[in-house]
């Protein structure tokens, strides 16, 4: 079996994987579709990000569906070909935090495809792979790409529970790609009363309008268009910052009314903010990261037709013509969410 191995910065292989005869508790599954993150393009293009590097050979990849192929015991409650989305979120359940009920913050988690610990977690972008059962969602109403989607919109419906109390409220959404386009899917579905969505991307623009924005603004176009929504105190109730971006967080800052809620999803590194409004408007700026719970959730809301994700996939491309997958994906100008199929 193959698998897509990050070595350095631009140095992506394609190499053979051992697959794991499954425990009792184990599935084997063939991988069908896997989408290339955020994250995972940080360790094609620079071989890591902040103060996380690439020490060792890893496989990439946590965004996956696949077929059931094997079965560890016939008790499991799974059937042969059944289509899954696998959950990458992987605690312990045994230290401090997991018994708290906050698994995403794991002593010792194994998110696939991760260089925060050494040695590294191995991701699943590969053909084969063995799993826990309790990490697999059954999604055979879904086509593969779709099940797929399933752990980025599990990390924006996590970022919305944070939120707390959405219905009703006018949320902006900062930076559109395949986060800030499902946080406007989450948000909607939640009930907000209105959303303004921002980027760079005319192309991401229209996703996010398909996806539910009510009006969008290019920032490149018009870099002050969000300054009347600073008028008096503030115009929104509810920020979803998914750019990382501390120009785009300042701003946010800015149009929020007094007591409103920030949920900071992108990464982009240490920032230097305006402490003084954040204060004096009595903002509440939350941090929100990965998620557990969340990802049954997230499949049976597409499962059941609640929410399309569909506008987001772009592009799907063969595993052997991964490499060109992660140039496509990294131009914003034409590019969502690229996914790569694993299959034959």
């Amino acid at each position: 079996m193959k698998a897509l191995v990050i070595h350095a910065a631009k140095d992506l292989r394609l190499e053979d994987s051992q697959t794991l005869p499954p425990k009792a508790d184990e599935l084997v599954i063939s991988i069908a579709t896997g989408g290339v993150c955020g994250s995972d393009l940080h360790y094609y293009n620079d071989g890591g990000f902040g103060p996380i590097s690439i020490k060792e050979p890893m496989i990439l990849g946590h965004e996956v569906s696949g077929h059931v192929l094997e079965k560890g015991s016939n008790e499991l409650p799974f059937t042969s070909g059944e289509l899954v989305s696998i959950s990458p979120s992987r605690p312990c359940f045994t230290c401090q935090y997991c018994t708290a009920g906050q698994h995403n913050h794991c002593e010792n988690m194994q998110f696939y495809g991760s260089a925060m610990p050494f040695p590294h977690i191995q991701g699943a972008f590969r053909q084969q792979i063995t799993v826990k059962a309790w990490q697999c969602v059954k999604a055979n109403d879904l086509s593969p790409g779709e099940a797929a989607m399933a752990e980025p919109f599990a990390v924006t419906l996590h970022a919305a529970k944070r939120a707390g109390e959405i219905l009703g409220k006018k949320v902006l959404v900062t930076g559109s790609g395949p986060i800030g386009a499902l946080s406007i899917i989450a948000a909607r579905r939640a009930g907000a009363a209105e959303i303004v969505a921002t980027d760079l991307a005319d192309n991401a623009l229209s996703i996010a309008k398909q996806c539910g924005a009510d009006s969008t603004i290019n920032v490149i176009n018009e870099p002050e268009a969000l300054n009347h929504y600073a008028a008096g105190k503030g115009y929104f109730d509810l920020v979803f910052e998914c750019s990382g971006n501390v120009i785009a967080l300042t701003q946010a800052i800015a149009a929020s009314k007094p007591r409103s809620v920030i949920m900071q999803l992108g990464l982009g590194g240490d920032m230097s903010l305006p402490m003084m409004q954040l204060t004096a408007k009595e903002i509440d700026l939350r941090g929100s990261f990965r998620f557990h719970p969340e990802f049954e959730l997230a499949v049976q809301l597409m499962s059941s037709g609640l929410v399309d994700v569909k506008p987001l996939i772009s592009h799907t491309m063969k595993l052997a013509d991964a490499e060109n997958a992660f140039t496509i994906a990294n131009d914003r100008n034409v590019a969502m969410k690229t996914q790569i199929e694993f299959g034959d």
